[in-house]
C-alpha cells in the first residue's frame, strides 16, 4: 500500500471537511509529528460539525485507552480526530473524547440480543476507548475497520465532553469503495455482502452531513489512517 502522506491528508480535510486548514508541503513523517506541523496556522470560518445520534450502545469504560482492540482481528485503522472551535479554527484542548464501534461480526461489546444469532457480548468493552486532546485539538486511536450491521452503514460513533458539560455527539463515515474493499478479506468477508450502503443508511442520510462526516482515509501498511476535523460551537 502507499506511504501515507499525513501532511497532504490534513490539508484535503479542512478543504473538504470544515473549509480550513494549515497550508503546508508533503511529509512522509509519523502521523502525530506531521499532523503538529500542519496545524500550526490555523484559518478562520471552520464549520460546524453536524451532531447526531449518540445511539443505544453507548457506555462509559472508564478507562482512557489509545489501543482499543483487545484482541478483535480486522484490517488495522488509525483513528485521529481535530477537535477545533467553530469559526475560528482554533484548536480545543484538554477534552474527552470516547469512540466506540462495532467488530468485524458488526457487533458492540457490553450488550446481549445483537444480530442473527442474538450474541451477547455483555461485561465485554472491546473497540471502546477513550482520549484526551493535546494542545492542538487532537486524538488517536489503535483499533480495526469497523464491520456493518443491517440498517447501518459503515460508521464509528464519537462523543466528546468536558467537565462542564457534553459539546457533541456524533459519528465518522467511511467511503463506500475503501468499506468494499476491506470486506473482501478475512475477518469480515465471511459475512456475505451488506444491503447498507451511504446511500440508504437509516442514519445520516442527509448528503451535505454525510459529506462533512465522511473521514479522510489514507493507506497505512496494512491498514488505513481515517481523519476527521470535528467543528464544535461552544
Amino acid at each position: 500500500m502507499r506511504v501515507v502522506r499525513v501532511a497532504a491528508l490534513v490539508v484535503l480535510l479542512a478543504v473538504a471537511v470544515v473549509g480550513c486548514g494549515p497550508s503546508g508541503e508533503d511529509s512522509t513523517t509519523g502521523v502525530g509529528t506531521a499532523a503538529v506541523e500542519t496545524a500550526a496556522a490555523p484559518e478562520a470560518d471552520c464549520e460546524a460539525t453536524p451532531r447526531q445520534t449518540e445511539g443505544p450502545f453507548y457506555f462509559d469504560i472508564g478507562e482512557i485507552r489509545r489501543e482499543i482492540t483487545e484482541g478483535k482481528p480486522g484490517t488495522p485503522l488509525l483513528v485521529a480526530l481535530r477537535f477545533v472551535a467553530a469559526g475560528s479554527c482554533e484548536p480545543i484542548r484538554d477534552v474527552f473524547v470516547d469512540i466506540w464501534h462495532t467488530d468485524a461480526a458488526g457487533q458492540y461489546s457490553g450488550y446481549p440480543g445483537q444480530g442473527d444469532d442474538r450474541a451477547d457480548t455483555s461485561g465485554e468493552t472491546f473497540l471502546r476507548g477513550r482520549q484526551v486532546t493535546d494542545a492542538e485539538g487532537r486524538v488517536e486511536f489503535e483499533t480495526i475497520y469497523p464491520g456493518w450491521y443491517p440498517g447501518r452503514t459503515v460508521h464509528i460513533h464519537f462523543r466528546a465532553f468536558t467537565s462542564e458539560g457534553r459539546l457533541i455527539a456524533s459519528q465518522l463515515y467511511f467511503p463506500d469503495e475503501v468499506s468494499d474493499a476491506v470486506f473482501e478479506s478475512e475477518p469480515y468477508s465471511g459475512r456475505g455482502p451488506r444491503g447498507t450502503r451511504n446511500t440508504n443508511g437509516s442514519v445520516g442520510r442527509d448528503d451535505a452531513d454525510q459529506q462533512a462526516l465522511m473521514g479522510q482515509l489514507t493507506s497505512n501498511g496494512d491498514g488505513y489512517v481515517v481523519s476527521l476535523t470535528v467543528g464544535v460551537v461552544r
